[in-house]
């Protein structure tokens, strides 16, 4: 069955090498956003607002709903997708206004942090929120990229090697790292 929106362009080389690449650049992102914000909240001990706690709910099953649609070579992934990227990227971009202007009036807390707390802020723009709405409108357009060009039944030989089976054992020892490092802080 043909793909609905297949044409002439979705042969070209470069829109096949960015198709598979752009559901990759999705799972990394999102599996960024995840690492950071427990990182965040882990190891270094920053307690998440309501609103944080929204974009939470609305990134972490980007890990894994990205993932297997990856492992799926689910044409409909954008669909699954773009309902958590969009409405996340709205709750970023609030929370990213509450915090740099007084557009907004603060949200009532009814416990734990304020909204309005900014534990990071680089450059005098780069905070939190706004590196959760780079995560999420990064997903959605790469989940549009890859609307433009379906799974085929080849896959370019570098993205191969990423999904290959031998490349779990790699990414074993990432997460054991990982997980190996967040257990050393708790406890110190």
């Amino acid at each position: 069955m043909d793909h609905p929106y297949a044409d002439a362009d979705a042969d070209s080389p470069l829109l096949r090498i960015f198709g598979h690449l752009s559901r990759y650049v999705a799972l990394l992102a999102a599996w960024l956003a995840l690492g950071g914000s427990l990182f965040f909240s882990e190891v270094l001990g920053w307690v998440p607002c309501t609103l944080c706690w929204y974009q939470r709910i609305l990134m972490y099953p980007l890990s894994l709903v990205i993932a297997i649609g990856i492992l799926r070579r689910d044409d409909g992934l954008p669909h699954y997708v773009l309902p958590f990227a969009l409405p996340g990227a709205g709750v970023s971009l609030y929370h990213y206004l509450l915090i740099k202007t007084d557009w907004f009036p603060p949200p009532p807390c009814q416990a734990g942090v304020p909204c309005t707390v900014d534990y990071l802020d680089l450059f005098g723009f780069i905070n939190i929120p706004f590196l959760a709405l780079t995560a999420f409108l990064l997903i959605a357009l790469m989940m549009l990229v890859s609307r433009l060009a379906p799974f085929r039944a080849g896959v370019p030989a570098g993205l191969r090697a990423l999904i290959a089976p031998s490349a779990l054992a790699v990414y074993a020892v990432i997460i054991v790292v990982v997980v190996a490092f967040v257990v050393v802080r708790r406890l110190l």
